[in-house]
């Protein structure tokens, strides 16, 4: 299988998140050649029975807003479905009729309207910034503003157009929860320690606060924060998503625009650009996290077969000797024929037998090649 075929993603496995559009960011991640674990961190939940959502829909239609900020269409649509349940529907679109209504972006826009009210302005993608800047623009002193909320609060939104005189009235459509299954977000938790995930993607700030919090509980938290700092990528959907990242020290990489596509696009340029490449017996070899792409071609190498692989790889050209890859294998015991035995799969895997030497008496090394070994050898 060559690059052409395999996708700039083959040989890297990426762990997603999401609750919501999980299938969507899992089906673009492996179209370009990635292993997906998913595990949704939180779930959904409507507000339908919720006092909260349902005072502040009373309170808008007893005292209509000046504007109203529709954020997502799942979540503007949520809001008329729940006031229609309590009789308030017709009472709420008129409410609407009358007032200044702003969408976030295209979908938004089209939820607006398919509840046959008109937007007054909507920018062009997604962006909670151009709208923020829209409200400031044109002046919100004195303005009463109902925000449509999905799940997460906007802090710094609702902050700044109260800063600037505005009565803000939260509507809150939906809430995050943990999981009722926590399983799958275990296993996630424990791939992403176990260095068996090279990036976690994280499209909203409660799946990010959900992780760290779960890694808590099970007293994980020093060594996630560990494997993302140092070798599990964490990739952010925007700037919001990063925040209980930030929180913790942890550099996040983030897409130029806030979107799944963008966010995947920058897999594809940051997962490789971190795979090792190495000249070993004439070939050029590159280490992915479950693969390893000789010369082009994508040979899939074992759990064990990479675990000694990487050791030989940090000191390539070097002799590591057969007590210290017995280390690097996960849960082989004292049985240095455990090293043995891996280093006869990963030699297959590799489908080339001389890019590991055995040195007789010492252990093995990275047949690195000679215009290589200096380069190496001083590193």
């Amino acid at each position: 299988m060559h690059e052409q075929e395999h996708g700039p993603l083959a040989g890297f496995t990426v762990g997603v998140t999401a609750a919501r559009r999980a299938d969507e960011l899992g089906a673009l991640l492996q179209r370009r050649g990635a292993a997906v674990v998913h595990a949704p961190a939180l779930r959904i939940v409507p507000l339908a029975d919720d006092a909260e959502l349902l005072d502040a829909t009373k309170d808008l239609v007893a005292h209509a807003p000046d504007i109203v900020v529709a954020t997502t269409a799942i979540g503007f649509r949520g809001w008329l479905e729940a006031a229609d349940g309590w009789g308030h529907g017709e009472d709420l679109l008129d409410c609407l009729r009358g007032v200044q209504v702003l969408a976030r972006g295209p979908k938004v826009k089209g939820a607006v309207r398919a509840a046959g009210l008109t937007e007054e302005w909507s920018p062009a993608m997604d962006s909670m910034a151009e709208v923020l800047d829209r409200l400031l623009a044109q002046g919100v002193a004195g303005r009463r503003i109902a925000l449509q909320l999905h799940g997460e609060p906007l802090p710094g939104f609702v902050e700044a157009l109260r800063d600037a005189g505005a009565d803000v009235v939260v509507v809150p459509v939906y809430r995050w929860m943990p999981p009722e299954d926590l399983a799958p977000l275990d296993r996630l938790l424990d791939a992403a320690v176990g260095r068996s995930l090279d990036a976690v993607t994280f499209t909203s700030a409660p799946a990010a606060a959900s992780l760290l919090a779960r890694a808590e509980e099970r007293g994980l938290l020093g060594a996630l924060l560990d494997a993302l700092r140092h070798d599990v990528l964490p990739a952010c959907v925007g700037p919001v998503t990063a925040v209980p990242l930030q929180a913790h020290a942890i550099d996040t990489v983030q897409p130029g625009r806030f979107r799944l596509g963008p966010l995947v696009q920058l897999l594809c340029q940051e997962l490789p650009a971190r795979a090792r490449s190495l000249p070993v017996a004439g070939r050029r070899i590159e280490i992915r996290g479950h693969a390893v792409l000789v010369d082009g071609e994508l040979r899939p190498v074992p759990p064990a077969g990479m675990s000694l692989l990487h050791s030989l790889a940090r000191r390539p050209g070097w002799v590591v000797s057969r007590a210290d890859l017995l280390r690097a294998l996960p849960g082989a015991g004292r049985d240095e024929h455990a090293v043995e035995t891996a280093m006869a799969r990963l030699r297959s895997a590799l489908g080339a037998p001389k890019l590991i030497q055995t040195v007789v008496k010492r252990g093995y090394r990275l047949a690195l090649d000679p215009a290589a070994d200096a380069k190496y050898a001083e590193a």
